[in-house]
């Protein structure tokens, strides 16, 4: 069993495990000859079920099994009675395995096998369960058969229910019987079964029923990690939702070739240096989905066809499903000022990955400014001219403050959809919010001071559309601070979380954001109008989070952090400067999110720890990089 210490094995106990290590060579030797010669005599197959009593993991002996029943049911005289009379023996064989280990993989996946035939009946199932279940209630694969079982004899999930029900009242820290409860009421949602059609109704007498085994016992995992799939049913969304898009609603695009003209009066989130003739449109969900396309994502302007965009997922893993999408816009090279308009979903089609459709229609507008400049030879590129040092910035003017409260509005999408939250959600996290608080006002709990602030993010989050704040989220700090003391052991697990939570403060509100905002000394410069550089560095961040609110940056300075990873820096497409000097990136694979950053120009990945191997400058993102940093150094 699990946390248990191995006890010292006693002498006699060492003789009779030697003799039986004995006895199990001299059968397998005997075996494998049966098995390679393909002879499946009553003799032989006798010998394997003797095998699997001793050894019932042997995996070949129950392959073999397989083999041999085959071949006695293409047999010519082969009929129902013998073909019963095989099969039988074959669960008799698999019911002593299982009394010898009733946690053997192979036992209860050829007990599957044989029922699956179809000449068996399943009656007893339900009664052999019972007896191994008595035996321990938590083992999984007990649970596993069963639902297998249930399935097979059509049995309802009301009963399932009731039953899983039963076997965790006899004990509270059945993990199985929790997770199988889990899946028995996911099921019923999934269907919308009568009672279960809503969760108003269901989730709270869960919470209630939760809440017995957690208060009997805290330090019990079991029912923790069941409330943690509560709380996930309660705060998560069936349907996709488009949480934010850059261009922002609203906003006023002004693109040139090479320049930006200075002193103009558009934002510095909107202000766009490109010189490929196009710039992105980002859409992020807020999960990941496919279907995203020409079809399903229509965009109208005069001066580009909606059939000839491409949509493309912007993922890790290159899958066809992502979070965040993109496609770019071709621009003409002469004068424009046109009006933008993307609707995303009006056409069916947008599906998540757990199968739901985009059902929530959304639509936002920009216009486009377009103001061809010829440039100077005296002139130098982006990549020469900018440099992400600490003196090359100074604090962004308060004059211009109002430009970018204006345009913060502009970062999220404001459908009406995605903020609906009816009450017994808010009503339910409070009512979890005081139960947890009291909780901890009893017994210093690990796991109670994690719940209570998962609880308070879960809050925080579906709040936040309506307060336009964070009400939480320096309680939330404060006990993933205690939990980095705490528990050691899962440190750095606390240290990402809280990573997430800060950056979240820190993009919550206009007055927040505008504290890390930094402007460009040199403000005559050519390259970038007016140039902003967010910068979050010396936060101690050591994982990367809240890009729905970033996708407007072109300038990031995450120096003298503690990131292992940029995970989900692929979002924002605007990304020209970048500066990861002074974090704990180990190898060139931490940086293959840089490889959808078409913008990206300037990279700073000094002071990692990238330098403990040697860079292959023959691949793509090793020759880039190379090429960045030289610029730089």
């Amino acid at each position: 069993m699990h946390g248990r210490p191995r006890k010292a094995p006693k002498p006699e106990d060492e003789a009779a495990s030697s003799a039986k290590a004995q006895k199990l060579r001299a059968l397998q030797t005997q075996f494998f000859t049966f098995h390679h010669n393909k002879i499946y005599t009553k003799e032989a197959v006798e010998l394997s079920a003797k095998l699997l009593e001793i050894n019932p993991e042997s995996y070949t002996a129950w392959n073999y099994r397989k083999l041999a029943v085959e071949h006695y049911l293409n047999l010519p005289d082969c009929n129902p009675d013998s073909i019963k009379s095989v099969l039988d023996d074959e669960l008799r064989v698999v019911e002593n395995a299982l009394r010898q280990n009733f946690k053997s993989y192979g036992a209860w996946h050829h007990r599957k096998w044989v029922l699956s035939k179809g000449h068996s009946s399943i009656d007893n199932e339900l009664r052999l369960l019972d007896k191994f279940q008595k035996a321990d209630s938590r083992n999984f694969h007990a649970w596993n058969y069963r639902r297998y079982v249930a399935e097979s004899m059509k049995r309802s999930e009301q009963d399932e229910l009731k039953y899983a029900e039963d076997m965790i009242y006899t004990n509270f820290s059945n993990y199985s019987a929790w997770h199988n409860r889990s899946v028995l009421l996911s099921a019923l949602f999934e269907k919308k079964a009568g009672g279960f059609l809503l969760k108003e109704k269901v989730l709270p007498e869960e919470y209630e029923f939760i809440h017995q085994a957690i208060f009997t016992d805290p330090d019990d995992q079991s029912g923790w990690f069941y409330h943690l799939w509560l709380l996930d049913q309660t705060v998560t969304t069936d349907s996709p939702l488009l949480a934010s898009s850059w261009p922002g609603h609203g906003s006023d695009v002004l693109l040139v070739g090479d320049r930006c003209y200075n002193g103009s009066a558009f934002s510095p989130f909107s202000a766009l240096h490109s010189d490929s003739g196009s710039f992105p449109i980002v859409l992020y969900f807020n999960q990941p989905v496919g279907g995203v396309n020409s079809s399903t994502v229509t965009v109208e302007c005069g001066f580009n066809k909606n059939e000839d965009l491409f949509w493309k997922p912007l993922s890790a893993s290159n899958s066809q499903t992502a979070r965040v999408w993109v496609a770019h816009l071709k621009v003409p090279s002469s004068d424009l000022h046109s009006t933008v308009e993307v609707s995303v979903g009006h056409s069916k089609g947008i599906i998540s990955t757990r199968g739901f459709v985009y059902s929530h229609p959304s639509m936002f507008s920009f216009k486009v400014h377009v103001q061809p400049m010829e440039r100077d030879s005296s002139q130098v590129s982006v990549a020469e001219n900018i440099s992400l040092r600490e003196e090359n910035f100074k604090v962004y003017g308060t004059q211009s403050e109002e430009s970018i409260i204006d345009s913060f509005d502009q970062l999220i999408i404001k459908n009406g959809h995605e903020t609906t939250a009816s009450n017994w959600r808010f009503e339910a996290l409070a009512k979890e919010i005081e139960c947890f608080r009291e909780l901890l006002s009893l017994v210093d709990c690990k796991i109670g001071k994690l719940t209570l602030a998962r609880l308070l993010k879960a809050y925080d989050a579906m709040s936040y559309p309506f307060a336009n704040k964070l009400v939480h989220s320096e309680e939330v700090l404060e006990l993933y601070s205690d939990l980095m003391k705490l528990d050691p052991t899962h440190y750095q697990f606390y240290k990402d979380e809280h990573s997430i939570v800060l950056l979240q403060k820190v993009t919550s509100s206009k007055e927040s954001l505008l504290q890390h905002c930094f402007q460009y000394k040199d403000s005559a410069s050519s390259a970038i109008c007016d140039p902003i550089c967010l910068r979050l560095n010396n936060l101690s961040l050591s994982r990367m989070g809240a890009f729905e609110k970033l996708l407007w940056v072109q300038m990031l300075d995450l120096s003298h952090n503690e990131l292992q990873s940029i995970e989900g820096l692929e979002a924002m497409q605007l990304l020209s400067c970048l500066s990861l000097r002074n974090n704990k990136l180990r190898s060139l694979t931490a940086l293959e999110p840089l490889r959808k950053l078409k913008s990206l120009r300037i990279l700073d990945i000094s002071y990692n720890q990238i330098g403990d191997q040697s860079i292959d400058t023959t691949s793509s993102i090793g020759s880039r990089n190379s090429k960045m940093n030289q610029k730089l150094l």
